[in-house]
């Protein structure tokens, strides 16, 4: 009977990750078993605060005070039902996604799916949501605007700093907690350590992210480039409005830059200090590694950085370049290590 029930809600939950992102469903193959649920369920809680914050037709403060209700159900083992029925009633209907709609209209399932992990387990995913939210509320808090008419940069760098770890730094720690708990080949490792590198690991991931992204988050009042990194240009954040001003930008672009990739040259310590034979494991930090690096050469050689119009993304087939190579080699370190160091060379 408890194998049955184990397994229902297992395609329950495979089921509704389909449902929400078929990419990562996809990708979540080459994760462990026995932390694949516990990963997906994760992303799904992540999922669905990201929803929370960026529902534009609820009214900023009312989203704040939904976070803050959705956090509140990690900051102990029970779970206020009235306060996840709120969340659904009031931002289920509103979804255009139906993606985002389905996860929501579930989320009480997800709950239900969590309180049968073990006390551990609850207790990493609480640490790694009530983390993630605050990223998100200080998006919502630090941006008042929802277009370029009220563009707002961040004060300074140690902003850019705890936003990074706000909402992927933490991931980094998530993971490392839950690997070392659950994966022998990691029992040796020094837990807090490097739970320390994969803190910069997912910061590397972001800062990629954000200088990818740089037009697009303008155009919706958000510049995560700090004021102080700015002004040493003689820059405005108004002035990136204007994709003209892109030569005066390479200078800020290039720190950004060598910011994510020394960030990158840890995670890959950090992937490179997984034994060779946990293949998953290994092949689930380099994929990410590798095409961040590929997104960094792109950024730094685009003339349309700027650009709105324009989105700067790696071709599908250097993606499957990058998922043959790591994949065909089974994950060696020499060969993704040459691949690694011939990117680093074109990104520094």
């Amino acid at each position: 009977m408890v194998t049955r029930t184990v397994s229902s809600k297992r395609e329950l939950l495979r089921d509704l990750l389909k449902q929400v992102s078929r990419l990562f469903y996809t990708t979540l193959v080459v994760v462990p078993a026995d932390v694949r649920d516990q990963v997906s369920l994760a992303y799904l809680f992540a999922r669905a605060a990201d929803t929370i914050a960026d529902t534009d037709l609820i009214d900023r403060s009312r989203r704040l005070e939904f976070l803050s209700q959705l956090k509140g159900q990690f900051v102990s083992d029970q779970i206020v039902w009235g306060q996840v029925q709120d969340i659904q009633r009031a931002l289920g209907p509103v979804q255009h996604d139906s993606a985002e709609r389905t996860l929501l209209e579930r989320l009480d399932e997800c709950f239900g799916l969590f309180q049968d992990f073990s006390p551990d387990d609850r207790r990493r995913v609480q640490r790694l949501m009530t983390t993630l939210t605050q990223g998100m509320e200080m998006d919502l808090s630090l941006f008042p605007g929802k277009s370029a008419d009220e563009l707002v940069a961040l004060k300074t760098p140690g902003d850019l700093d705890r936003y990074t770890y706000y909402v992927a730094g933490c991931v980094g720690e998530f993971w490392t907690d839950l690997m070392c708990a659950h994966r022998k080949a990691l029992a040796s490792w020094n837990v807090r350590e490097m739970s320390e590198v994969g803190v910069r690991f997912g910061k590397g991931l972001q800062l990629t992210n954000i200088v990818k992204d740089i037009a697009h988050d303008l155009q919706k009042g958000r510049c995560y480039v700090p004021e102080p990194m700015l002004a040493e240009a003689g820059l405005t954040p108004e002035d990136l409005l204007d994709p003209a001003n892109l030569p005066r930008f390479r200078p800020v672009l290039s720190k950004l830059v060598r910011m994510a990739t020394d960030h990158l040259d840890q995670g890959w310590l950090y992937t490179m200090s997984i034994p060779r034979y946990e293949t998953r494991l290994r092949l689930s930090c380099m994929w990410p590694i590798l095409s961040a690096g590929e997104s960094l050469k792109l950024v730094l050689h685009s003339p349309d950085l700027l650009n709105p119009s324009v989105k700067v993304k790696i071709p599908r087939s250097k993606v499957y370049r990058i998922l043959a190579m790591t994949t065909g080699t089974v994950a060696c370190g020499y060969s993704g290590t040459a691949y690694w160091g011939h990117l680093r060379k074109q990104i520094a």
